[in-house]
């Protein structure tokens, strides 16, 4: 019985139930005469639309009069009621036929956004002493040595310490260029390895790679809706009930004034009654923005909601961090410039404190003099440097705001870079630099064809550095030598004067709350930053800066996608609404303009999964 059961639930075997005791009922109809046909009408009623008829009850015990198969359970019980008995089962078949393909729709849409985030391998190859285990990628403790082969996904974010390989990172980035990898080289779950053999030590468990963290953030970016999805909700709290009014008082006053014959009156009401039903709308606009989102997450970009493309597609000005944003965060020493000491010394001095600091510089700083001994209690002061003791030495790196701290006399002349003081005495400088990223300029230049009419920097750098990056790309603006709460209160002031959305992009912790303050958020890069990422409304996945012009792209679509479904569906029905009203349409129509009107919408929002190309 519980096989039988199971067979019928299927929408199909339904169908094709209802259907045949349709024909069969308009067969007896034309043969033998209504009155003989009415059980059979009623078994096709029965047999099509059971299912619907409990839910419908389910929704009336849960005081949830207005859903869809209330009102399709009316309307053709209702039909039946008087007379239009072919009428009332072709009602419920077409229904039935509509909801069918409405679910296949709403399938393949989910598939495809799951086929787009299928980027993380549940095993992974583990090493040990020798030999290759198959292990669940859950259960790979941080440190282990994991082997993957070419074809393969990388399991967990790890480092390579054997082997070299081309590395396909789409899966992540977007970036369709591959990527080499060699030992020192960090690879993230998610990428595939195209050729070679890599042997990799973990760094993260499986839950706390980038591909689950990829997959956590489009999962949680449905719990966010944006304007047009909570105007749908709202929309459908009062309209559906009006229209529900409406057709109660059209069944019950024309037929009291005597204009119209009682069952012409109750006709017209159950076809104004199927049609008033948004789920055309309530399924298809939540679809379009689940497809932007799915659709952006292939090209590497993760909006942390349906809400973030509403403000991203009206950007007005943009405000950029420099290091890591606009320019490769590889930054390079390109002079040293002693006072009173050696080369060798201030580079000594300069590697030495610079070791333990995890500041951009530190890494271009510590490469001085590899051999440095590393300083004693180090103090990192957020946006002016760092201090500490080599040997016997007090010793601060850092700006001239550091300087001016500690009260150090700086010299005439340049103070880009960085300045060096021992024991309060100035040392000297060293001047580093960083390469603009190659399409930078690119990016900006169709920033500004989208309607961006301010371009800002805002960085923590010298004022030669940040002007020399603004000049090269045209920026309208740019601030140097801020600190995180200078940053803050230019951004503030930049929102105050922007008549649009402000969008504030960064790469690193410092730059969390202007992330958190701005319009839009935007964290660039690799997915590593905790706060950066906790902070920004959209990450993206890659250092090309062109991904931020294909965001604004994919948000412009995803709300055009909505509206058009908004307003075809509302269109419909309202153009049905009143031709039922006026008896120019039937139930058949007024289906239609349901279900079939639904099915089209959410066709329409399954585009959003193809995000266009830069």
């Amino acid at each position: 019985m519980k096989r039988l059961l199971h067979i019928y639930e299927r929408e199909p075997v339904r169908i094709v139930l209802g259907l045949s005791l349709f024909v069969a009922a308009l067969v007896t109809d034309g043969l033998v005469g209504d009155n003989a046909a009415l059980p059979i009408y009623l078994l096709a009623l029965i047999a099509s639309g059971a299912l619907v008829f409990i839910d419908a009850v389910r929704g009336i015990l849960r005081l949830d009069f207005l859903d869809e198969k209330f009102l399709m359970s009316i309307a053709s019980v209702g039909a039946m009621i008087i007379g239009e008995r072919a009428e009332g089962v072709a009602v419920m078949l077409f229904y039935l036929v509509g909801e069918y393909f409405e679910h296949r729709a709403v399938r393949r849409s989910r598939a495809s956004i799951k086929s787009l985030m299928d980027i993380r391998p549940d095993t992974a190859r583990v090493l040990l002493d020798g030999v290759e285990y198959e292990r669940d990628a859950e259960e790979v403790s941080v440190g282990s040595i994991i082997v993957i082969r070419p074809g393969e996904r990388c399991p967990i974010d790890a480092v390579v310490i054997e082997g070299r390989a081309e590395l396909d990172t789409s899966a992540l980035t977007g970036e369709s260029l591959p990527r080499t990898a060699e030992a020192g080289s960090e690879i993230q779950s998610g990428t595939v390895v195209l050729d070679g053999v890599l042997t990799a030590r973990t760094v993260r468990l499986a839950e706390e790679s980038a591909a689950a963290r990829v997959l956590e953030l489009v999962e949680n970016a449905q719990e966010h809706k944006s304007r047009e999805e909570s105007f749908i909700t709202s929309f459908s709290r009062v309209y559906t009930p009006i229209v529900t009014v409406l057709a109660l008082l059209m069944a019950i006053l024309p037929s009291a004034f005597g204009w119209l014959r009682p069952a012409d009156a109750v006709y017209r009401a159950l076809s104004f009654l199927v049609v008033s039903c948004p789920c055309a709308l309530v399924i298809s606009v939540p679809m379009a923005f689940f497809g932007g989102i799915g659709g952006a997450a292939s090209t590497g970009i993760l909006y942390k909601g349906g809400n973030v493309f509403s403000p991203i597609s009206r950007l007005k000005a943009v405000v950029f961090d420099k290091t890591g944003t606009l320019t490769e965060a590889e930054l390079r020493v390109d002079g040293i410039y002693p006072e009173g000491i050696s080369e060798g010394e201030l580079s000594r001095l300069t590697a030495s404190l610079e070791q333990g600091s995890n500041h951009p510089l530190a890494s271009a700083l510590s490469r001085l003099d590899p051999s440095a001994p590393p300083a004693r209690d180090i103090r990192e002061l957020s946006g002016r440097g760092v201090t500490g003791t080599v040997g016997e030495d007090s010793v601060g790196v850092g700006n001239a705001a550091l300087m001016r701290e500690l009260g150090v006399n700086i010299p005439e002349g340049p103070t880009d870079g960085v300045l060096v003081a021992k024991n309060g005495v100035y040392v000297g400088r060293i001047s580093l630099t960083d390469n603009i990223k190659s399409e930078a300029g690119e990016a900006l230049t169709a920033l500004r064809a989208l309607g961006v009419t301010r371009t800002v920097i805002l960085s923590g750098d010298s004022e030669g550095s940040v002007r020399g990056v603004a000049e090269a790309l045209g920026v309208n603006e740019h601030h140097s030598s801020l600190l995180p709460e200078d940053k803050y209160r230019h951004l503030e002031k930049i929102i105050s004067e922007t008549d649009g959305t402000v969008a504030f992009v960064g790469d690193g912790i410092n730059d969390s709350p202007c992330l958190a303050r701005a319009d839009v958020g935007i964290a660039m890069g690799e997915i590593g930053s905790d706060s950066a990422i906790e902070a920004a409304d959209a990450v993206i996945m890659t250092d090309r800066l062109t991904a931020l012009v294909r965001a604004v792209k994919i948000a412009r679509r995803t709300l055009a996608i909505a509206k058009e479904n908004i307003v075809f569906a509302i269109g419909i029905k309202l153009l049905v609404i009143v031709l039922a009203a006026f008896n120019l349409v039937g139930m058949w129509a007024a289906v239609f303009a349901d279900v079939g009107v639904a099915v089209l919408a959410i066709l329409n929002s399954m585009r959003a999964l193809r995000a266009p190309s830069n």
